[in-house]
């Protein structure tokens, strides 16, 4: 019994031992015989549906994408603008490729595609993840793949459409030689312009057939397919242009890597400038404008250009058609009626651009791209490559106004302010050395700042800027919308408007005036519609407050003085108005920014070239002399304000003002309203047109000393007359000369006019 009681006893505390050894509560279910187990059964499970999957999903034929379906975009009130849909796109064999060029796609897109088994499981996975997490398109993907992807599936950006491509490529791989595979992607993918397949590429980017295309050309057709709209030349930023250039030059980099390309040959080579893109078929007049415009804000929202051309949308645009048609003929009447285009040289460098905004929604209502979009292919509307002159100067006072910004003298920036207007003053408190020259040089003496603005003095808003500083100015026109970029320098001469903005862009800020500061983003797409997809679109084009609505306000009382008397004259009409004029330096440009309560309209014309590589001026080109923006501009505005308003033109302004321009009796006869004197010579033009520049102004030390922008002055007492009403009747004038230019100096403000007559009056404001 007791060997027996020892060994029951030994037993009891064996098992004792083990059950103590074990892991408890959940760890008993993570042993590593029981994980590993778990990994390769999910690892079978996977490798098996894989399989069963490989099986199961068949080649499909062609997707229906890979014959493009129409597009249809419709003005606001659903009758139809145009119908885009015509396949531009002609198949041809790989024997009509040249076999360096071949060489080049697969240097930039696959240059394992001859070794590969047709897909790249790592970039695969890649895309899955960017998919699931919402980045979008990025991910790597064999030549293969993406003709999978463009051939027999969609650009849908789903995990189940990745899973497909993975699938169908490791199928057509197999059953399809690397020529066909090749030939396919290359006839398939999408370049730009409209143009599918390598073929309608030549002739799109180069104007001639595939077999005739240079490797510098192939290489940059090649380099084009990451990123066809930002890779476009034509259209692309500084910064599109610089990478494109730099795949253009990975391409050739890795045929030499590869053995495709001699190195002595790559190092000759030089980057294949492409030529301007023409307008497609059905896209005449300006309904080629309006559909980019649509299709450029469709990207912005997120919809490829890819998709956008692949078809099946239904878009329709915030455009009015009345409207619309109000634009055009007001630019026909006061523009292209007075132009011979083919008959005159001079003639065919004046470009007309405008957009008009309801300043309510931020809808854009009607836009004027161009003479026609099969003719000059780039809308004078949308560029940015243009200074907008004057027209920023509101910008400017709005920036002191909210920043409560003081004078060098410590005095508050209002309408009232008393500024020394002299001719090339060079300003105080810079760094950087600036001495702006009036219009005519003429010399203003001691002036309020509403004068200032209705005369678009420089030397005034060139010290105004440097009072408030540069970068508190860029930072309030950033807010309302303007666009950043390398000419926005913050600089003195800022103040004049020699950053780079379009049409579109200066509407958009004169919006956000009328809207009482609140930011005003302009929208031209009301709806997308898609049959199969959906498009969410941020359609909202009011934001927050940009600038505050007292601010905004004073600004458009000040601006409303412009079109009373000063040098926005021809922009009266039968409606309450506010407005800016704008000539830049060398009349390269002239501008006319106004609004009423109801309707913002921004005009520009433009000095260029007749094969647009150049910015030429407008001087002497409708008649002689300066073009100015209170001239055709201002008439254009005008006219298509007073037949767009309709009903609307009996709105009134609901200002809220800090502090309004004081007004004090009628002076008498200014010199606006004496005759003209003779046009300048050439020799007096040529010294008006030399506004010194910053870079070379002399430094403050070397010249004369003046009064400085906000020193002690005595205004003149004028005589005691019956007081000027702050807005003229209906139809009536201001001033019964023409009215003038800005920036810069130079002629006379309209054809045939004198110096004498250039400037507005000056009546009914303290000095």
């Amino acid at each position: 019994m007791g060997r027996a009681e020892a060994r029951r006893e030994r037993e009891l505390e064996a098992r004792a031992a083990r059950k103590a050894a074990r892991p408890r509560g959940l760890r008993r279910f993570f042993t590593w015989k029981k994980l590993l187990g778990t990994f390769l059964g999910v690892c079978l499970l996977g490798m098996g549906a894989f399989y069963a999957v490989y099986v199961m999903t068949p080649v499909p034929k062609a997707n229906a994408e890979a014959e493009l379906q129409s597009n249809v975009y419709k003005y606001r009130d659903g009758s139809i603008l145009a119908r885009t849909g015509k396949l531009n796109r002609e198949i041809i064999g790989l024997e009509r490729i040249p076999k360096d060029i071949q060489f080049a796609f697969v240097a930039a897109e696959n240059k394992s595609f001859f070794k590969d088994s047709g897909v790249d499981i790592k970039g695969t996975t890649r895309g899955l993840l960017n998919t699931v997490t919402g980045k979008g398109k990025q991910g790597g993907s064999t030549i293969t793949q993406q003709y999978v992807k463009n051939y027999y599936l969609n650009q849908d950006q789903t995990i189940s459409r990745k899973l497909k491509e993975l699938v169908i490529s490791l199928k057509v791989d197999d059953e399809k030689s690397k020529e066909d595979i090749l030939a396919g992607y290359i006839n398939t993918s999408y370049y730009g312009r409209g143009a599918y397949g390598i073929q309608a590429a030549a002739q799109a980017y180069y104007r001639v057939d595939a077999e005739d295309l240079s490797l510098e050309q192939g290489a940059y057709l090649a380099a084009l397919l990451q990123a066809p709209n930002q890779y476009d030349w034509a259209l692309a930023t500084d910064t599109g242009k610089r990478l494109v250039k730099e795949r253009w030059a990975y391409t050739l980099d890795n045929m030499v890597e590869e053995g495709w390309l001699e190195p002595s040959q790559r190092q000759g080579m030089e980057f294949a400038v492409p030529k301007d893109p023409r307008a497609a078929p059905g896209m005449e007049g300006q309904v080629g404008y309006l559909v980019d415009a649509a299709n450029a804000e469709l990207e912005r929202q997120g919809i490829s250009e890819e998709d956008i051309r692949a078809g099946g949308w239904t878009i329709t645009l915030n455009v009015d058609k009345k409207r619309q048609e109000a634009l055009e003929r007001s630019v026909e009447t006061e523009l292209e009626s007075k132009l011979d285009r083919k008959g005159n040289e001079k003639h065919a460098t004046i470009q007309a651009g405008a957009t008009s905004v309801d300043p309510e929604t931020g809808e854009v209502v009607a836009l004027y791209g161009g003479v026609g979009a099969t003719e000059h292919w780039l809308s004078n509307a949308t560029r940015r490559d243009y200074q907008p002159a004057s027209t920023f100067k509101p910008v400017v006072l709005a920036a002191a106004l909210e920043n409560e910004s003081q004078t060098q003298d410590g005095e508050p920036i209002d309408l009232n302010t008393l500024y020394d207007g002299t001719s090339k003053r060079p300003v105080e408190g810079s760094d950087i050395p600036f001495a702006p020259q009036n219009i005519n040089d003429k010399d203003h003496g001691p002036i309020t700042v509403q004068e200032a603005t209705n005369n678009s003095v420089n030397s005034v808003y060139a010290q105004m800027l440097v009072d408030v500083t540069p970068g508190r100015t860029k930072e309030t026109a950033l807010a309302m919308g303007m666009r950043d970029g390398k000419a926005f320098e913050e600089r003195p001469a800022m103040s004049l408007g020699t950053m780079n903005a379009s049409t579109w862009d200066m509407a958009g800020v004169y919006a956000t005036f009328a809207h009482h500061g609140k930011k005003v983003t302009p929208t031209i797409v009301k709806s997308a519609e898609h049959r199969v997809r959906k498009a969410t679109l941020d359609q909202d084009g009011i934001g927050g407050q940009a600038i505050s609505r007292e601010t905004a306000d004073t600004v458009t009382s000040a601006l409303q003085d412009v079109v009373a008397v000063g040098s926005g004259t021809a922009a009266q009409g039968d409606y309450q108005a506010a407005g800016k004029t704008g000539t830049s330096e060398r009349n390269v440009t002239a501008w006319y920014a106004g609004y009423t309560p109801k309707l913002v309209t921004v005009v520009g014309l433009m000095g260029a070239s007749p094969d647009g590589k150049r910015q030429v001026t407008l001087t002497d080109t409708v008649g002689e002399g300066r073009v100015n923006g209170g001239g055709i501009p201002a008439e254009i505005w005008k006219t298509y304000t007073s037949g767009a308003l309709g009903g609307d033109a009996g709105a009134q302004f609901d200002l809220e003002v800090k502090e309004p321009a004081e007004r004090l009796p009628d002076p008498g006869p200014t010199e606006s309203s004496l005759p003209p004197s003779p046009p300048a010579t050439e020799e007096e033009e040529e010294q008006q047109e030399e506004t010194p520049k910053e870079e070379e102004t002399p430094d403050e030390s070397n010249l004369p000393t003046g009064p400085t922008s906000s020193a002690p002055v005595t205004p003149p007492s004028p005589p005691q007359t019956s007081q000027s009403p702050q807005q003229p009747e209906p139809g009536a004038s201001g001033s019964s000369s023409p009215p003038p230019g800005e920036t810069g100096g130079g002629e006379p403000g309209r054809p045939g006019g004198g110096n004498s007559g250039d400037e507005p009056g000056n009546a009914g404001f303290r000095r």
